[in-house]
């Protein structure tokens, strides 16, 4: 098989979670549901954030944040898988493609460093609750968030930019709804260890440290509740945490 060099690839295709027709009907219906449920409740959320005065704290704005976020992580995938079953339509761009990989690098990198600073946020409030205004303060919180998006969008630049740079054979065919960083390499007919590599370390590194920023929040969150002398105390700081770790799992 003869490779390409990527300036010839004008676009894959998207091969979706079935090629049965009796299906599409379904997963059209299905993830259409999910996916007007999440903006619906998403969007709540940032209204009621924001109109309420009492609402405006560190844990409601990373919370805010965190909404918007997600909003954007689904935006980037679900309407194209959409389009695609109702079009009967497979293919993606070359560069849509490549814009979707870095998307969803970004918005998927945020939401994992947005729970990591949750968690430090609930660290704070409930082991120094005295000086937890002092220490969470606007200018800090402001200054994670954004640190949260600059360091993703530089970790999507640098894939992209690596995927800008491989050559691709005839074989075209993604296995998914949606362009994953991972699936693009695997068509390269280049020498994809360099690539596959730093999939790995960054993984590891963006991945790892933000959740053991949040183990390492919530042992020492357990260990402060436990000293608590009031079990009303003790079910209110957990009550704050409940929803958190759920988020959490689910992610």
């Amino acid at each position: 098989m003869e490779p390409h060099n990527q300036t010839a690839v004008s676009q894959f295709l998207l091969l979706g979670l079935s090629d049965d027709p009796a299906l599409q009907s379904v997963i059209f219906t299905l993830f259409l549901s999910m996916y007007l449920v999440t903006i619906l409740g998403n969007l709540i959320i940032i209204m009621m954030v924001s109109s309420d005065p009492h609402l405006h704290t560190p844990m409601y704005f990373f919370l805010c944040n965190l909404s918007f976020n997600d909003i954007c992580l689904h935006t980037c995938t679900i309407p194209r898988m959409l389009v695609n079953l109702q079009t009967q339509d497979q293919r993606i761009t070359y560069a849509g493609c490549l814009c979707q990989v870095a998307f969803v690098i970004v918005f998927a990198f945020v939401e994992n460093f947005l729970l990591a600073v949750m968690a430090y946020d609930r660290y704070v409030a409930i082991c120094h609750p005295l000086v937890y205004t002092v220490i969470m303060s606007p200018h800090l919180c402001v200054l994670l968030f954004l640190s949260c998006f600059l360091i993703s969008i530089t970790v999507a630049l640098f894939h992209t930019l690596m995927v800008l740079c491989l050559s691709f054979c005839t074989n075209l065919e993604i296995p998914n709804f949606f362009c994953e960083l991972a699936q693009v390499i695997k068509l390269s007919c280049s020498d994809t260890i360099i690539d596959n590599t730093m999939v790995y370390v960054s993984t590891s590194i963006f991945g790892g440290v933000p959740f053991s920023g949040i183990i390492f929040s919530y042992i020492h969150i357990v260990s402060s509740v436990l000293r608590m002398p009031s079990s009303k105390g003790k079910h209110k700081a957990f009550s704050t945490c409940g929803s958190h770790l759920s988020v959490v799992s689910l992610f």
